[in-house]
């Protein structure tokens, strides 16, 4: 892929806008990949569209090594202090890629520690805002340098398509560092009127040592939804990866200090929710804290936080968003537009359009298109080109989806297509779709995270606003309409952080992204995020005989 189109990709995770699917990828096949038995290119044999030939074959081997496997502390990878380590595994096999690390509550002492004196005494929020961004950006353009080898660990060790780490979220990445990195020298204040003889500024300074927390279906991604800001900001942090997903933030990491990083500025803990997490959820000397993942799993940070020192707290947790298809769309793009809102990903995206309502009038039409399209879903080894669906993340998920997919079939709902697992080896599932789903369903009202679209049957505008709302939670929603009356009424009256009209999942630097009601609270991206990082102070100053006021 040229240059200029690898940013044009990059400038939206997805653009898919009014488009049918576009064809796969011409890139070259990436040296980042090689054959079992060592030879460049791709296995031999042909794909495989939802059979389970294509999740049987011999896993491709990437050629990239797996780097540092340590927690980083203080500029250094080291041990945990308890000697212990723990698996991570690949999932189109189950097999182990590496034992990394495996942080707890004295690991996050020690990098809270590091995390605190590098705040109060290092250079990093001492130094001018012009410095930090020379440095954001120069981490950009190791990430790009690096570009093939970071999206082959991050697709080896998550299962997501080589293709879309490579071109889309490892360019993303670069992207979001080089937009923060442009904020860094425009945070600044404001000086007031007062009523009466004073000066009054408003300041906006760094909160302090950060803690934040990163679930695994976009590793990279949320690291530069969290650390950009928090860094741009002048603050310090502490980092901890989800335990599925450790190596490609281990990975960037490092090059982050390459880059010129001051020791102690970002640290990294590997390890579990419920020893590392809580440990740094509920830390005396941590500022803040930033939290990706699910609804059950924020209140507990929630709680943690306001037990120990009523820390603030930004959650972005789960979703049930829904898409609403009016029946004067273009049916084929609709089909093409809902396919990808539900399946991309494996299905493991917080704000995956996974009620679709669909007009009566299409409905029908609309699920056969549906079904066909799933039908042609290539599943396989997500490093092999074309495929649009790898493994989900681990078997504790994999069973999950499952569960999920029999409740559809017991409550009722018709099982279109899919509904079983592909293949003997890895965490694959068929493409799924149900129809002739009742909204008191727990397909429904539950977050799946996984490869099954469920569609809705309804007859007019107000009854599909009263339904779409009717959920916990609130983090986005898709609308397909030619009316740009009904897209301004539905766009107006859906609960949800994010509304896309004719596209789904764009996710530009810029653009503000979190939930209304249980899908948490605070913004990702954009200048609303700034404001996570940041304290407000007032200073007033008295005047004497100032000629002005």
């Amino acid at each position: 892929m040229a240059a200029a189109a690898t940013r044009r990709a990059a400038s939206s995770l997805a653009s898919r806008c009014l488009l049918s699917r576009p064809a796969a990828s011409p890139a070259a096949v990436p040296s980042a990949l090689r054959r079992a038995d060592g030879a460049r290119g791709l296995l031999p044999g042909l794909l495989q569209r939802f059979g389970t030939a294509a999740a049987a074959e011999e896993p491709i081997s990437p050629s990239v090594q797996v780097g540092e496997t340590q927690l980083l502390i203080n500029g250094k990878f080291v041990d945990a202090a308890s000697g212990k380590t723990f698996p991570t595994v690949d999932p189109r096999t189950g097999e182990v890629i590496a034992r990394v690390a495996e942080g707890d509550a004295e690991d996050v002492d020690r990098a809270v520690v590091a995390a605190r004196k590098a705040f109060d005494e290092g250079p990093w929020p001492r130094m001018t805002a012009y410095e930090r961004s020379r440095i954001l950006l120069r981490f950009a353009d190791l990430i790009e340098k690096h570009n093939d080898d970071i999206a082959a660990l991050e697709t080896w060790d998550n299962g997501k398509p080589y293709e879309q780490a490579a071109h889309i979220e490892v360019p993303m990445l670069a992207r979001l560092m080089r937009y923060y990195a442009g904020w860094t020298d425009k945070i600044h204040g404001l000086i007031v009127p007062a009523d009466g003889p004073h000066h009054v500024q408003v300041l906006h300074e760094p909160i302090g040592v950060v803690g934040q927390i990163i679930p695994w279906n976009f590793p990279l991604l949320m690291y530069g939804w969290k650390v950009g800001p928090a860094l741009a900001c002048g603050n310090t942090i502490v980092l901890k990866t989800a335990e599925q997903t450790p190596l490609s933030a281990l990975y960037v990491s490092k090059l982050l200090h390459e880059a010129g990083l001051p020791e102690g500025v970002l640290n990294i803990v590997s390890g579990f929710g419920p020893t590392a997490g809580a440990a740094l959820a509920s830390h005396m000397d941590v500022d803040k804290i930033a939290f990706t993942g699910s609804t059950d799993t924020g209140k507990v940070i929630l709680e943690l936080s306001a037990r120990s020192n009523l820390k603030p707290v930004t959650l972005e947790l789960g979703g049930k968003s829904p898409f609403i298809v009016m029946d004067d769309a273009d049916i084929d793009q609709a089909v093409e537009l809902a396919h990808f809102a539900l399946f991309f990903n494996q299905g493991q995206c917080c704000c995956a359009g996974s009620r679709t309502f669909v007009h009566e009038r299409v409905y029908d039409e609309f699920v056969e298109k549906s079904k066909a399209r799933a039908l042609k879903r290539v599943v396989g080894d997500p490093f092999r080109k074309g495929v649009e669906q790898g493994p989900q993340i681990d078997d504790e998920q994999f069973k999950k989806i499952l569960r999920y997919i029999k409740s559809g079939v017991d409550s009722g709902a018709t099982l279109v297509t899919g509904g079983d697992k592909l293949g003997d080896k890895g965490y694959y599932i068929q493409p799924t779709i149900f129809s002739d789903v009742q909204d008191g369903m727990k397909i429904a009202q539950e977050e799946i995270f996984g490869p099954v679209q469920s569609i809705f049957k309804f007859n007019d505008l107000n009854e599909v606003i009263k339904r779409a709302n009717a959920s916990q939670y609130g983090l986005a929603a898709g609308v397909f309409t030619n009316n740009l009356d009904t897209a301004n009424t539905l766009t107006r009256a859906l609960r949800a952080g994010t509304v896309w009209v004719n596209c789904f999942d764009i996710f530009d630097a810029a653009i503000p992204f979190g939930g209304y009601k249980m899908s948490g609270i605070g913004r990702e991206k954009g200048i609303d995020s700034l404001k996570n990082y940041l304290q407000v102070k007032a200073v007033v100053t008295a005047l004497k005989n100032p000629a002005w006021l």
